[in-house]
């Protein structure tokens, strides 16, 4: 398994699970520092490593007028307002090459979408940089397909890879979460992430944007954890009814406490299954 530094977290073999965590999009820049200072304070509680997310621009929306963020620049002022201020690791998407440079001096992880995971100039581009990669798996690729995106990333020197699950399409606005592919991506030697919120989302299923049953996160996080992943990613917000971008299958700040409890109770079983 290859270790991965994410800052001052060390993800993969028998590290304990860390925790990418925030609102899907940054809206109102006070509101989404609120949310991250409350998301550090249950994970610092519970002794969970930290890594806060937030896009800066969300390129793939259901329609023209749905809600994108403030942009490349003032986003990445944003992230590293937060960066600074919460003193975590920070990631957030990029979607053109002609982002990265930018996106580079200020994210720890450059996170690739599940809709451009084979764009093969993004990935590499991406790993020149040196930084982090976090590949989701595109809902329209087997797991093993993701040896070739694993490899187009090597190509260019980079080892600092994880690997992420947002479930697969199954057509008529709904996802599949499998999770029969987090241990098959985890035995390629990178560490594993599960998206519990997007694996909830309902793509396009309210018409003019994505419906999602957030109901179902607690049960597949508790799933996902059992099969021995590295990091749990979730979207989080302080009330999602009023989220301008996947609200439906976003997390409650006031969840998540009771929520990582049973994630680090499952987690220590599995690390002590592993370990005899």
């Amino acid at each position: 398994m290859n270790i991965v530094k994410i800052g001052p977290i060390t993800v993969g073999g028998q590290n304990p699970i860390a925790l990418i965590a925030g609102p899907c999009v940054i809206e109102d820049p006070e509101r989404t520092l609120k949310i991250g200072r409350s998301i550090k304070a249950i994970a610092g509680h519970l002794g969970v490593p930290y890594v806060f997310k937030a896009s800066f621009d969300k390129a793939n929306r259901s329609s023209h007028s749905s809600f994108r963020g403030p942009g490349l620049e003032e986003g990445l002022k944003i992230l590293k307002h937060i960066k600074n201020e919460l003193n975590v690791p920070v990631l957030s998407d990029i979607h053109c090459v002609n982002q990265i440079e930018a996106a580079a001096e200020v994210l720890d992880i450059l996170q690739i979408p599940a809709f451009l995971s084979r764009q093969t100039d993004l990935l590499h581009e991406a790993a020149l940089t040196g930084k982090v990669i976090n590949v989701k798996k595109g809902q329209f690729l087997a797991p093993n397909d993701m040896k070739n995106v694993i490899n187009k990333i090597r190509e260019a020197g980079n080892e600092n890879i994880l690997l992420t699950e947002r479930g697969a399409s199954f057509g008529y606005n709904n996802l599949v979460a499998d999770m029969r592919s987090l241990p098959m991506m985890r035995a390629m030697g990178y560490p594993v992430v599960f998206d519990a919120t997007h694996c909830v989302q309902l793509p396009g299923g309210a018409g003019t944007s994505s419906g999602g049953q957030r109901e179902f996160v607690p049960y597949l996080t508790r799933a996902a954890v059992a099969t021995g992943i590295d990091v749990l990613f979730m979207e989080i917000h302080d009330n999602p009814e009023e989220a301008l971008s996947d609200g439906p299958n976003m997390l409650y700040v006031d969840q998540l406490e009771d929520l990582l409890k049973d994630v680090i109770a499952i987690d220590n079983i599995v690390k002590r299954h592993k370990c005899h």
